[in-house]
């Protein structure tokens, strides 16, 4: 399928409580947003014209604007609602939703007490993120020279654009040595997530360990692989994890909203097996969210 670029397509986007002809959707070159990172998003998926779990994506987009002091001048409902309203207004069978909200161009500089917040919501076709041959056979991971930031020194927690920089710097890495992704540590120097999104790892007593989410977000596809794998009577253990043990792990996979559930056939030298008992997740994973 031809890839068309983002500022060439067409359909609306809903604006600041309007809904805007998709080109004619313009934010001034200064702005603060662009030049100091003060934006916040976040990423939904339609399965079959059913929006998955927007409350919860919704909820957290209002709690990460709220730790980038930003005082959004609408309610969850109100999002919630304009997004539903989108999805039917777009006719979007299967797709990806971007709300995000961002901090205008009345001021430039550090402090920005007077702009205007600003919120958006665009939503567009999007059938997978992964090539599905490539996700049956599982991707191939390097480890990056970037690390996750300490707690003091990042707004960890929330899904704000400029923690962002650092995943583009180690995917881009990643892909011209030929990896599809690339494995972050924090400042630790444990596993901590891939460039977006959450990482497990299943052990030879086919438990899951994944770790503990302290220094980057914690997703919400994350949290429904651990209730899906509860459910499955599959012991999941959240804790520190240091890449010498990563020749104690049989399988690997990893989540996200983009991601779903994407086996890891190998992260450098480290070998995985797309078994039986991440197929089962995924398989799960695709029920639950209307896919199958």
């Amino acid at each position: 399928m031809e890839h068309i670029p983002f500022d060439k397509r067409s359909g609306k986007i809903w604006f600041n409580g309007e809904l805007v002809e998709w080109q004619d959707t313009k934010v001034h070159v200064i702005s603060h947003g662009m030049h100091y990172a003060s934006l916040v998003f976040e990423g939904i998926r339609i399965y079959n014209k059913k929006i998955f779990k927007l409350e919860e994506h919704t909820k957290r987009l209002f709690h990460s604007a709220n730790i980038m002091d930003m005082n959004v001048p609408y309610s969850e409902d109100e999002m919630n609602i304009a997004t539903r309203e989108l999805v039917e207004n777009q006719n979007i069978v299967n797709g990806y939703i971007r709300p995000f909200i961002w901090r205008g161009s009345e001021m430039m500089g550090v402090s920005a007490q007077k702009t205007k917040i600003n919120v958006a919501i665009a939503i567009w076709d999007w059938p997978a993120y992964f090539d599905p041959e490539l996700k049956k056979k599982g991707i191939k991971l390097n480890i990056s020279r970037w690390q996750r930031p300490p707690q003091n020194s990042s707004p960890w927690n929330s899904k704000a654009a400029g923690l962002y920089m650092i995943c583009t710097l180690s995917k881009h890495e990643a892909e011209k040595k030929g990896f599809t992704d690339s494995l972050m540590l924090d400042h630790e120097g444990n596993i901590a997530e891939a460039t977006s999104a959450n990482v497990f790892f299943k052990d030879k007593n086919n438990e899951l360990n994944t770790p503990i989410p302290d220094s980057f977000l914690d997703g919400i596809t994350r949290k429904t692989v651990i209730d899906i794998a509860k459910s499955k009577n599959i012991k999941v253990n959240e804790r520190k994890i240091s890449p010498d043990e990563l020749q104690n792990f049989t399988g690997c996979f990893i989540t996200g909203t983009a991601a779903e559930i994407t086996p890891i056939a190998s992260i450098q030298d480290h070998k995985f097996e797309v078994c039986d008992l991440i197929l089962d997740l995924s398989s799960s994973y695709e029920k639950l969210v209307g896919k199958e």
